[in-house]
């Protein structure tokens, strides 16, 4: 019994021995192929029976040349170094070249200095530039349907436009609205149902796009168009805030600058002015939202200024009542506004009146209210013999001698005048 039991002990560390081993040796094993070892390192070099250089050259050499990838290829080798020179025709084969190297027999390391050879294939771009072209083609085919039902879109989109803004029109047209307002809603109508039909047409044309998406892209290049546009993008906004709440709208004439004129149309993006002279001005919303700009036919009556002038001699107060009933007279002024005549100041020649009145805004109106008060005031003051002067001239000569000699030179030329026009 005691001889059994000794025997199965035995057995028992027998087989945990050979276990471990085992065991040992596939840990051993596993270790071994994930370790990184360098092929020349792993590798015994050979000392007899090893192959000559010529032959590894010559060998390899006809390999290279057989394939007609390289130029100029030349191979040395040296104690089993092998050193390739030459061109490749691309990167790719001049791998291939070492690992062909690499695999040949007694070669201990390799030297690559082959170069690889930048060539312009034409027929290789024509055909990659053709089956581009033709893949677009067939996009092309392909998509059509979908870009068609896109123009179609836009064809709706500009009907629906046109019809709304006329809607928009008959609706606000009889309502006590300024124009610029009803201007401004009838654009800002027309550009949304734009934007509205724009993305329609994107989703159908690209499925894959979504009105999120679209808002999206249109969002973050809003930011590079704000910044390449920025002129335009101030314009816009200038033109929506004149036409939401600026003092002049469709009809007016104001003044801008150097710039008179009456207000034809006022659009989001510039302002279209007819001067006077009938010349047509397109100015830049900015431009007018940053500058001055005087409305002159704010209010439909305007005060028109003028001086008269009347002789050192005359009566002013006489001179007064006279211009003020004289003015007061014409048709062009209006009645219910008081006519004002003030005596300005001492000129050269005439003390001089300032006359202020009243008529319409538009130039016109005060052109031909002008011209009526001045043929006025000049009937008037020759009516009751007030003398509109002349300029005057006084000459002083404080020697006698001197003034003798001016006149007997005036009394000469006189009479050489006279003779010569008898004559």
């Amino acid at each position: 019994m005691l001889s059994i039991l000794r025997r199965l002990l035995a057995l028992t560390i027998l087989c945990g021995s050979l276990h471990a081993t085992v065991f040992d040796g596939r840990l051993f094993a596993q270790d071994s192929e994930q370790a990184e070892v360098p092929a020349a390192a792993g590798e015994k070099v050979a000392v007899d029976g090893v192959a000559e250089d010529s032959k590894i050259a010559d060998r390899l050499g006809q390999i290279f040349r057989s394939t007609q990838w390289y130029k100029d290829v030349n191979v040395k080798v040296d104690n089993g170094v092998v050193i390739l020179e030459g061109t490749a025709d691309s990167d790719e084969h001049r791998r291939w070249a070492e690992d062909v190297a690499h695999r040949t027999q007694d070669v201990v390391a390799i030297v690559n200095r082959l170069q690889v050879e930048s060539v312009v294939d034409l027929d290789g771009s024509a055909s990659v530039v053709s089956d581009s072209l033709w893949q677009l083609w067939r996009d092309f085919l392909k998509r059509s349907p979908l870009l068609i039902a896109a123009l179609f879109v836009l064809f709706i989109t500009w009907v629906a436009a046109r019809s709304i803004g006329w809607l928009v029109h008959r609706v606000l047209g009889n309502r006590r609205i300024r124009d610029s307002l009803k201007d401004l809603m009838y654009q800002l109508t027309i550009i949304g149902v734009w934007i509205v039909g724009f993305l329609v047409a994107t989703v159908i044309a690209f499925p894959g796009m979504t009105p999120s998406k679209a808002l999206t892209v249109l969002g973050l290049g809003s930011v590079a168009i704000g910044f390449a546009f920025k002129d335009i993008f101030e314009n816009f906004f200038a033109g929506i805030l004149i036409l939401w709440r600026y003092p002049f709208d469709r009809g007016d004439f104001i003044t801008a600058g150097d710039l008179t004129g009456r207000v034809v149309e006022i659009t989001i993006r510039n302002t279209l002015i007819r001067r006077l002279d009938g010349e047509l001005s397109i100015v830049p919303n900015a431009q007018l939202f940053k500058s001055s700009v005087d409305v002159l036919t704010d209010k439909s009556v305007r005060r028109v200024r003028l001086i008269c002038g009347v002789a050192y001699d005359e009566d002013v107060d006489v001179a007064r009542e006279v211009i003020t009933k004289a003015v007061s007279a014409c048709d062009s002024v209006e009645s219910g506004r008081d006519v004002e005549v003030f005596a300005q100041a001492f000129a050269d020649s005439s003390v001089n009146f300032e006359v202020a009145w009243w008529t319409g805004s538009q130039p016109t109106q005060i052109r031909s209210s002008r011209d009526e008060v001045v043929a006025s005031i000049k009937r008037a003051l020759d009516d009751a013999e007030i003398e509109i002067p002349f300029p005057y001239r006084t000459l002083t000569f404080k020697e006698p001698a001197l003034e003798r000699a001016v006149i007997e030179q005036s009394k000469n030329v006189f009479e050489q005048t006279k003779q010569e026009s008898l004559t």
